[in-house]
């Protein structure tokens, strides 16, 4: 798997979003081509679920409302729901998850130390936009796997993941101190190209970089749109 962390991250240009009557054009790609094979995709699903999970239960002991308390812990719920769903794929291969996961440890380890913000509203919303966008990510990817694994991982990835109740959390804190707002914009404009990078991380690219580009442009577009509505819905610039 490619390193993101190891070397200084070039500033990561975000793909131009087409306008809305074009998007229905937009040139569909041959996931095959692209696609890792099943158990790595299990395996880096699986543990950036553990990490959700991890990240969101230590946000449970930041926040002071019990309000707020109850809608992480349930999203960190299903985090850990996700997460078992995608090892018991791996166990029903036999293979060791802890084995199949271990590859992608370190890499994702670092990435969620990048990602883990100064106060808890910066991590609860790392955590919101980088699922938001790696859970879009690898539900797409879920149509090139084989057999009848692609539907269930689908199923699983789009299933609640407490997403509403982090949004109100998220929503109520910005409404309690309005200069959150440009703070919390920033920071998740920030989390956009490191995710990015996690995102092409799993994927089989040529090395041509024009046109490997060209050839994801257009996942990374919709992923880039879904994100956008998400900080729309927070009031926040994406």
């Amino acid at each position: 798997m490619p390193t993101w962390l190891s070397r200084r991250r070039p500033p990561v240009e975000l793909p131009r979003l087409r306008p809305r009557e074009s998007a229905t054009q937009a040139t569909r790609i041959d996931l095959h081509e692209v696609m890792p094979d099943l158990l790595p995709y299990l395996g880096q699903a699986a543990y950036l679920q553990l990490e959700a999970f991890q990240t969101l239960s230590r946000v449970v002991g930041q926040v002071d409302d019990l309000a707020a308390k109850e809608s992480v812990a349930a999203a960190a719920g299903a985090a850990l729901s996700k997460h078992q769903g995608i090892v018991a794929e791996i166990r029903r291969r036999g293979d060791d998850p802890a084995e199949v996961m271990q590859e992608f440890a370190d890499e994702i380890d670092g990435f969620t130390a990048l990602t883990t913000g100064a106060d808890w509203q910066e991590t609860l919303l790392a955590v919101q936009v980088t699922n938001g966008l790696l859970d879009d990510f690898f539900i797409r990817l879920a149509v090139g796997l084989p057999g009848d694994v692609g539907p269930r991982m689908a199923h699983l990835l789009g299933s609640d993941g407490g997403q509403d109740g982090v949004m109100e959390v998220l929503r109520n804190a910005i409404g309690a101190d309005p200069r959150l707002a440009s703070r919390l914009a920033l920071w998740g404009r920030r989390l956009v190209g490191d995710t990015l990078l996690v995102a092409r991380s799993a994927l089989h690219l040529s090395g041509n970089t024009a046109t490997d580009e060209e050839r994801i442009e257009p996942i990374f577009t919709e992923l880039i749109a879904a994100h956008t509505r998400r900080m729309d819905a927070l009031g926040l610039t994406a």
